[in-house]
């Protein structure tokens, strides 16, 4: 042992400059010895890393702008005006001006983007209305003819589900003598009021150029280019428009393997000249598109040796710098870490005020660290005289909790006493009211944010809707309708509570007609759709929207606290399993729609 201690160490700044001049000199060597094969490896990885990041951000590009255009059609088949028109014209009345206002509606639509050519709606009992820009007529549509879908295997495609359908780029009429390609959205039109309502389709149609633009994105087409195709092994989008809508190949489920096909296309087709073409490929799993990126390397190879030998001379020229300044360098290193270490030590033994002092030498790493260093301490002093603080906030809560078991049993105690007080004086309405007031009390202190069955929750309301009617003189009317299915199903208590209340307190205030409230449970397939409804003075349109989109404005109004409050608790006891929605119209009604997941166990 002794002879191991006796060894003499090499110090931080021996060790630092041996290492500097070791990895100063061993760069030098190797560039030399770099053959050409290493630097087409670089080159191809460096193509390769451009190349996935241009298709990141393509498809990235892609699903935006088609995101965009599926707005648009949401905003179709959801437009209350539209699902009227829809409906009369699927039930024969004034089908002429129904149709004639539905070409308005859609008429309007095409100025909000640019590339709309087409909005077609395709009624359930087969009529089709539609607003076309290639063709100027309303008898005659520039695609429909075109597309691999007879008109009903169209709807029935469509109106199958509830999703979007994108239907790959098809060749389009001609308007003088030029070719016209399109895309199409498709989706079921749905009336909120009747989900399940058959009513009809709706296909937005949308030029190939979008594509184009979208996978152009400013690149020199000279040497590299985007092109899409679909899961058919059809081409979507395409520089040469020949090509569009034409079937390369079936495609194979391995992305490899297809970036092999896509390879085998590219060579047959000469676009390049050269040794160095790479071929690229990502898949968009939204529209099960595949995006495939082409270039050429050639002009990269020719710079990349160019580079190689700019370097040779500065490397050369960095290694005699380099050597000049490590001695300058190590000096300022090690003396801040030797200050560093000093402080270190002298917190180790338990004076945790002293601190590292700044220095204009010290480089900036150290002093991250010292300043790391400082803060430390600091909190850690700090940590300290929290923990003593602690202490007094536990004792503190300890008295609270006994005097919170304490004075709900007063409550109840108390209540129940002034309830045989009215009975002795044969007050039985106020009698039923304590009594009620006592079971609320109870329900909700008692473990608040426990589970009950929808059953529990259902009585419960009762009773609080019973003292609402007495505290207001019967001023208004309600009903609780609850499907029996779902009576034996789990939900958190007082999840109904704060929406009703809402109701009562702020919906019907100010309004001069008969006040009515409802409340329904219903089972929806695997949920619990709760629906509450007022004939009160309603909220606004911009504020139902923004608190549709989970945006309350700072207010201290208690409504819109009330609410936000609300549909968080909900949130974080679902999480995106539960959904809450807000329709209303000022001076007439609200509808809060809740719909939570359905639990027959405990939660």
């Amino acid at each position: 042992m002794e002879e191991l201690g006796s060894k003499k160490k090499w110090s931080l700044k021996s060790r630092l400059i041996f290492a500097f001049l070791v990895t100063s000199i061993i760069p030098v060597v190797f560039m030399n010895l770099f053959s050409y094969y290493n630097t087409s490896k670089i080159v191809a990885d460096h193509v390769r890393e451009l190349t996935h990041a241009n298709l990141q951000q393509t498809r990235s590009s892609l699903d935006v702008w088609l995101e965009s255009y599926e707005d648009i059609l949401s905003q179709v088949y959801t437009d209350d005006d539209i699902v009227s028109l829809v409906d009369k014209i699927n039930n024969g009345e004034d089908v002429s001006v129904s149709k004639n206002q539905l070409r308005r509606t859609l008429h309007g639509l095409f100025y909000t983007k640019e590339y709309i050519k087409s909005i077609t709606i395709l009624t359930q009992n087969g009529t089709a209305v539609f607003y076309d820009l290639l063709t100027g007529s309303s008898t005659r549509s520039s695609w429909m003819g075109n597309i691999n879908y007879t008109q009903d295997e169209l709807y029935a495609e469509i109106s199958s589900d509830n999703d979007t359908h994108v239907f790959s780029t098809q060749k389009a009429v001609e308007i003088g003598a030029q070719p016209n390609y399109l895309f199409h959205l498709g989706h079921r039109i749905i009336d909120y009021r009747d989900v399940k309502k058959e009513l009809g389709i709706v296909m937005v149609s949308v030029d190939e150029e979008l594509l184009d633009s979208v996978c152009t994105n400013g690149e020199n087409v000279d040497y590299s280019y985007n092109f899409i195709v679909d899961e058919q092994g059809s081409i979507v989008s395409y520089p040469d428009k020949s090509l569009l809508a034409q079937r390369l190949f079936t495609r194979d489920p391995d992305l490899d393997k297809r970036i092999e096909q896509y390879r085998g296309f590219i060579e047959g087709r000469e676009v390049f000249q050269g040794k160095y073409v790479a071929v690229e490929c990502v898949h968009d799993e939204k529209f099960n598109w595949d995006i495939v990126h082409v270039s050429s390397q050639n002009k990269v190879i020719e710079r990349l040796a160019n580079q190689q030998k700019i370097l040779m001379m500065v490397l050369t020229v960095s290694l005699v710098t380099l050597i000049a300044m490590i001695v300058v360098l190590i000096r300022s290193l090690t003396g801040s870490l030797q200050n560093l270490a000093r402080v270190m030590k002298t917190a180790g033994k338990g004076d945790l005020s002293v601190r590292v002092q700044p220095e204009k030498r010290m480089p900036s790493e150290v002093e991250t660290i010292s300043n790391e260093f400082n803060k430390m301490l600091g909190r850690l002093a700090e940590s300290m005289e929290n923990e003593k603080e602690a202490g007094e906030r536990q004792r503190t809560a300890e008295i609270a909790a006994l005097e919170a078991q304490i004075n709900p049993h007063f409550l109840y105690n108390t209540l129940d006493t002034i309830n045989w007080m009215a009975i002795d004086r044969e007050e039985y309405e106020i009698s039923n009211s304590i009594n009620a007031l006592a079971n609320i009390l109870r329900y909700g202190i008692d473990n608040s944010n426990g589970i009950v069955t929808v059953r529990e929750e259902r009585d419960w309301l009762k009773k609080y809707l019973f003292l609402q009617q007495t505290r207001l003189k019967n001023a208004f009317s309600c009903e609780i309708h609850v499907e029996p299915e779902v009576l034996e199903c789990r939900v958190h208590k007082l999840l109904l509570q704060p929406f009703v209340e809402n109701s009562i307190i702020h919906g019907f205030e100010g309004t001069g007609r008969q006040w009515f409230l409802s409340v329904s449970i219903i089972l929806e397939e695997e949920h619990l759709l709760v629906t509450i409804y007022d004939n009160g003075k309603g909220i606004s349109q911009d504020m139902v929207d923004q608190m549709n989109q989970g945006i309350f404005p700072k207010s201290t109004v208690k409504n819109h606290i009330g609410l936000e409050n609300a549909i968080t608790r909900i949130k974080m006891y679902y999480g995106e399993a539960a959904d809450v929605a807000i329709e209303s119209e000022v001076s007439n009604y609200t509808r809060i729609y809740i719909r939570i997941p359905r639990v027959t166990a405990d939660l």
